[in-house]
């Protein structure tokens, strides 16, 4: 099944140089996920590229001609003009060179110019991305080391190698991280420039657990999608994102920094931390209302001569957007709430009351009945409610439904900071 189209690649022209190293077979599969997210993918081989795989690979996933000459397209075409280089330099929104062997790294600090991927990397105004991918000690190498501080210097973006094992059967440093991580750093490059550029955004994400013993937990339905979703779009508006988070099993949104936890506690002592100097507190999390008034220190076991089962006595938790209403009228930090509800009934009745009692600047209210929407689901149906207006949304991914939200965030803060 093809990916979900991705707002930020759309129509974005990214160029993707191609060296010969044995990694590049990682990079058809990245070209193919580049181009179902939107984006119009232009692909220059090397001479070295070609001894691994073929140009028609590259075609056939990008739908596009791909360069790897100076003087003709793969097949041996003719160029568009006379100077491709320089329009697939200066129209490109992005330079991904991947993998970057030591060879083309050394050309690219030293401005060499001696094939087309070299020629459009010294034509291109965009930003430069390099990965590297090279076998042995070879990425250690100060020769190497020196031309990658060279480069970044020049404000080039790094990919930093994985540790593993290579196919000359050394271990070390120098593989090419997988697909999804190629993505994140790509997501992470583009949304430099974007409306939470600069911004500090803190969102919390999944159902807290509340122990019973030291096995069993109070806690919901929230599998932490929305949330997820939310850091995801906040990272690629350009945000530097705190993601407060009891979930286990999401990729995590590359780019934004992780603080996990478990119960509501500890939610609130993460938040209270986290929205110390921040812009915006989302706080998408499902936390639990109540807990237990007393945990076991081992085990509750069950009697096999009884039918009893134990009293459980529960408490209230505390009110994490309350404790942060209050935190924001002594410090003025985050300078925006936004809360969610979760309803089962008398949805707008109990959000607007939410809203007002909470003191959020929005308030997202879904219908926890609906199947095809809110927890456990990739979809979500919503309500987005501020003092003065209120704005449905019809079922849509949680993706694009956090990308809506993330840009009210933008706008709010816009009227808020200078």
């Amino acid at each position: 099944m093809s990916q979900e189209p991705i707002t930020l690649l759309k129509n974005k022209r990214i160029v993707l140089g191609v060296t010969g190293s044995i990694a590049v077979y990682k990079v058809i599969d990245l070209a193919s996920k580049l181009t179902q997210a939107g984006a119009l993918v232009d692909v220059i081989m090397t001479e070295a590229a070609e001894h691994f795989v073929t140009a028609l690979a590259f075609q056939s996933v990008t739908g596009r001609p791909v360069y790897d000459s100076l003087w003709r397209v793969s097949g041996g075409g003719a160029l568009p003009t006379h100077i491709a280089h320089v329009g697939l330099g200066e129209g490109a929104d992005l330079l991904m060179i991947v993998p970057a062997t030591a060879n083309t790294l050394a050309k690219l600090a030293h401005g060499m110019a001696d094939d087309m991927l070299t020629v459009t990397a010294l034509a291109a105004r965009c930003p430069l991305v390099i990965a590297p991918a090279m076998d042995g000690g070879m990425y250690m190498h100060p020769a190497t080391r020196t031309n990658i501080q060279t480069l970044m210097a020049r404000g080039a973006y790094l990919i930093d190698p994985e540790e593993g094992r290579f196919a000359s059967g050394l271990v070390g440093k120098g593989r090419l991280p997988e697909t999804a991580a190629l993505m994140g750093h790509i997501r992470r490059v583009m949304g430099q420039t974007g409306v939470l550029a600069g911004r500090k955004i803190v969102i919390t994400a999944g159902g807290t657990r509340e122990a019973i013993d030291p096995v069993r937990y109070i806690s919901n339905r929230s599998s932490g999608r929305q949330g997820y979703a939310l850091a995801q779009a906040a990272v690629d508006a350009g945000a530097n994102v705190s993601l407060i988070t009891t979930v286990r099993d999401l990729p995590h949104p590359l780019g934004a920094a992780q603080v996990r936890v478990s119960s509501a506690a500890e939610m609130l002592e993460a938040v209270l931390e986290q929205t110390h100097e921040a812009d915006a507190l989302i706080m998408a999390a499902a936390v639990a209302d109540f807990r237990p008034q007393t945990v076991a220190d081992q085990k509750i076991k069950k009697k096999d001569d009884s039918d009893e089962a134990p009293m459980l006595v529960l408490t209230r938790t505390a009110d994490i957007l309350l404790k942060v209403r209050e935190q924001r009228e002594r410090t003025g930090y985050p300078l925006v709430t936004v809360g969610f509800a979760a309803e089962s009934q008398d949805l707008l009745t109990n959000a607007r009351a939410k809203l007002e009692r909470k003191g959020v600047d929005m308030l997202v209210a879904n219908d926890i009945t609906a199947q095809d929407a809110g927890f456990e689901v990739d979809t979500n149906r919503v309500i987005i409610l501020d003092p003065n207006t209120q704005t449905p949304l019809e079922l849509s991914s949680k993706i694009r439904v956090a990308e809506h939200i993330v840009s009210r965030v933008g706008e709010i803060l816009a009227k808020k900071s200078p």
